[in-house]
């Protein structure tokens, strides 16, 4: 798939088939995360692999109350708990860079998974403390994102198509809301 199509096409997949996910393809997925750019290469990002749906069945009940939300994610054949290790972090103009690398990380991810047909849901509504309790996550560690992954599913629920409309997925700003050209002539 050429770059811009496959950025363009790419949506949130909230239904999938049961279908795992063949062990080479979910490698090669987390190989694209193991190969995103990171703030002086310190590479914070750590993920725990949720390789069939029984165990995501466990993780969706272990989410807290906002993750309740996202009882669509009990479908999934996969799911990927993206975490960062602080002791990794670069702190530059006292901001903190584990969240960003993080977050270019699981994206790269997300892509991989779309080229090979794949579909997911980038999930922040979850309960940090009762994951990490659930999942043992060291202390030092942070949950940043829920990536459930999965063939997606060509009918969608009730709950799952008001869930896009609520969420406005597919809503973007145009370009002219969200670029301004510096020009030395404006000085």
């Amino acid at each position: 798939m050429e770059f811009m199509e496959l950025v363009t096409s790419r949506h949130s997949v909230r239904n999938y088939l049961p279908d795992p996910i063949p062990k080479e393809v979910l490698a090669e997925i987390l190989e694209a995360g193991r190969l995103a750019p990171s703030a002086q290469n310190r590479q914070p990002w750590r993920y725990l692999v949720l390789s069939n749906n029984e165990q995501v069945k466990k993780l969706a009940l272990n989410c807290g109350l906002i993750g309740l939300s996202n009882i669509f994610i009990r479908s999934a054949p996969c799911l990927i708990v993206a975490c960062a290790d602080t002791s990794k972090n670069v702190r530059i103009n006292q901001q903190d860079y584990y969240l960003v690398d993080t977050a270019i990380s699981l994206q790269q991810m997300a892509l991989a998974a779309w080229n090979r047909g794949i579909g997911s849901c980038w999930l922040a509504a979850f309960s940090e403390k009762p994951v990490k309790k659930y999942l043992g996550i060291p202390a030092k560690w942070r949950v940043v994102a829920l990536l459930p992954l999965g063939y997606p599913a060509e009918s969608k629920t009730m709950y799952t198509k008001a869930m896009s409309f609520f969420a406005g997925s597919k809503d973007r700003l145009p370009l002219d809301k969200i670029v301004s050209y510096f020009s030395q002539e404006d000085q």
